[in-house]
């Protein structure tokens, strides 16, 4: 049987699109019209794939969100303990995903794994879309028999992590959307509002106060130049970027990172509990501690704590506890440490590593709500400082001028 991608309609007027597998794109036309969808377009889905290898820029925008996968892996685990095979359940899944680029995947994992390669080899071949956590969770599922219950765990890992993630970025986004309109806001005065009343100082015969002639001499720049601050702008977040993607910028940055006073605990708390729901999902999965703690270090996300937890893997390996190396370390809190030695001693590490991820999150949500209710006044009082500074700037010389003429 070949591939074939299609697009149609159902008996709805809904348009529906997908990959299926056929004999011939004639019999794939027949199939869809049983099933009450009319095919407009069928073509070879190996063939599409092949012209897709060159430079294409959507290609390239394409991806799969960790939603739509811990979606997938929920669904995929409840069609294996509801007894359908691996195959029909990828299938299954290839065929309801709206995602094009995730139906390719699957169809091409469906593939290899009828082919009799392992499922986790056929998920290595696309590590783009399969971290290695997702990976080696899915080798111990297979290697204990209990495949659909790490997989419901995995799910339960990813939408735990999607909803910290989601507080993260709901928190900032005001804090945010403040500061960009502060900045649109300074733009529009200075090369809208102050050229027109820059015009009226002209023939005013008195010097200008300093602040007045810098804010002037600012408004001719941004007025004649304005192509060139928003290059230096972009410049200077790329540069930046570049910088701290770098290994040696990399170090730096995550290093300051736990060193400012209010981001610090912050930056803590959410590696604390990636660290330790991580390493409690690797653990209740089967996979040996030292693989664990190697896939643990690397979702960490910050270099400097990804150096302690390699530290402390090679003291694991020698047959030191994992609590004594993260407490040396001095970058865990105590209380931290105290519960995983606790955990480590009575037999109940992943218990215990969970309870410690749960409070944890807890705590991230309550310093988000406490650093936003703390960020939108600062924020706030900058935007009117910045507006009075400007505002006063101008009035100031229309005063004297007025004082001049009386």
């Amino acid at each position: 049987m070949a591939r074939y991608r299609y697009k149609g309609v159902d008996g709805k007027g809904k348009a529906v699109r997908g990959v299926r597998e056929a004999d011939s794109p004639r019999a794939l036309r027949n199939a869809l019209r049983r099933e009450g969808v009319l095919a407009t377009d069928v073509r070879d889905a190996i063939a599409r794939e092949k012209q897709s290898k060159g430079f294409d820029i959507g290609s390239m925008l394409r991806s799969v969100s960790s939603v739509d996968l811990a979606v997938a892996t929920r669904q995929l685990a409840t069609l294996l303990r509801a007894g359908i095979p691996l195959v029909e359940s990828l299938a299954a899944l290839r065929d309801q995903s709206e995602n094009q680029l995730f139906q390719e995947t699957l169809s091409q994992v469906r593939d290899k794994v009828n082919e009799g390669i392992s499922f986790a080899d056929a998920l290595s071949e696309h590590p783009k879309v399969f971290n290695d956590l997702y990976i080696n969770m899915v080798r111990a599922g297979e290697a204990s028999g209990t495949l659909e219950s790490v997989l419901a765990r995995l799910a339960d890992f990813m939408e735990n992590q999607n909803r910290l993630k989601g507080k993260v970025q709901g928190a900032l986004f005001y804090p945010g959307a403040i500061a960009t309109l502060t900045v649109a806001v300074t733009f529009f005065l200075l090369t809208v509002v102050v050229p027109q009343v820059s015009a009226i100082f002209e023939n005013f015969g008195k010097v200008l106060p300093w602040y007045t002639r810098a804010l002037m001499a600012t408004s001719s720049f941004l007025t004649t130049f304005w192509w060139l601050a928003i290059l230096l702008a972009v410049s200077s977040v790329v540069l930046f970027r570049r910088w701290k993607n770098s290994e040696k910028g990399e170090a730096v940055w995550h290093r300051t990172l736990l060193r400012v006073p209010v981001v610090k605990g912050l930056v803590t708390m959410v590696a604390v509990s990636r660290f330790t729901r991580t390493l409690a999902t690797l653990l209740r999965s089967g996979v040996p501690v030292l693989g664990a703690m190697d896939i643990t270090r690397r979702v960490l996300g910050n270099v400097e704590l990804m150096r302690v937890i390699e530290e402390a893997r090679a003291s694991v390996r020698e047959g030191e506890s994992i609590a004594e190396p993260l407490k040396r370390s001095g970058r865990f809190p105590p209380i931290v440490t105290h519960m995983i030695a606790i955990g480590e001693r009575s037999g109940e590490l992943e218990q215990m590593l969970e309870h410690v991820s749960n409070a944890y999150d807890d705590q991230v949500e309550a310093q988000l709500t406490a650093l936003t209710s703390l960020l939108e006044p600062i924020l706030l009082v900058a935007m009117g400082g910045v507006l009075v500074v400007i505002v006063f700037s101008i009035i100031s010389p229309l005063l004297q001028i007025n004082e001049f003429i009386s």
